[in-house]
C-alpha cells in the first residue's frame, strides 16, 4: 500500500477511503500486504484528481463508477452496431 500512495501521492488513508468506499478492492499478498492492479491504480488517480478539485471522495468514488459503467455500457453498445459476420 504504501508504494502505491507513493507512485499517486496519496496517503495509505485515501487508498482505505476508497477500499471503503466500494471503488477499489486490491488483493492480499499471502503476508496480508495489498496489492493493487493497474486498472485500480487508474481508478485511485482519477479519484485524487476529483479530490483534488474539491470533490467529497464518496461523491468522486460514485462518480468513477458511473463514468465505468457508461464506458461499458457504450462499448457494449457500439459492438451491437456492427452488422452481422463483421468485427
Amino acid at each position: 500500500m504504501g508504494a502505491a500512495a507513493e507512485m499517486l501521492g496519496v496517503s495509505p488513508a485515501f487508498l482505505r477511503a476508497l477500499g471503503a468506499a466500494k471503488l477499489i478492492e486490491p488483493k492480499r499478498s499471502s503476508g496480508g500486504h495489498r496489492r493493487y492492479s493497474r486498472y485500480q491504480l487508474r481508478l485511485a488517480a482519477r479519484a485524487r484528481e476529483l479530490v483534488d478539485q474539491g470533490t467529497p471522495v464518496e461523491a468522486a468514488c460514485r462518480i468513477i463508477i458511473l463514468e465505468d459503467q457508461l464506458a461499458e455500457a457504450l462499448r457494449i453498445n457500439n459492438g451491437r452496431d456492427r452488422p452481422v459476420g463483421h468485427q
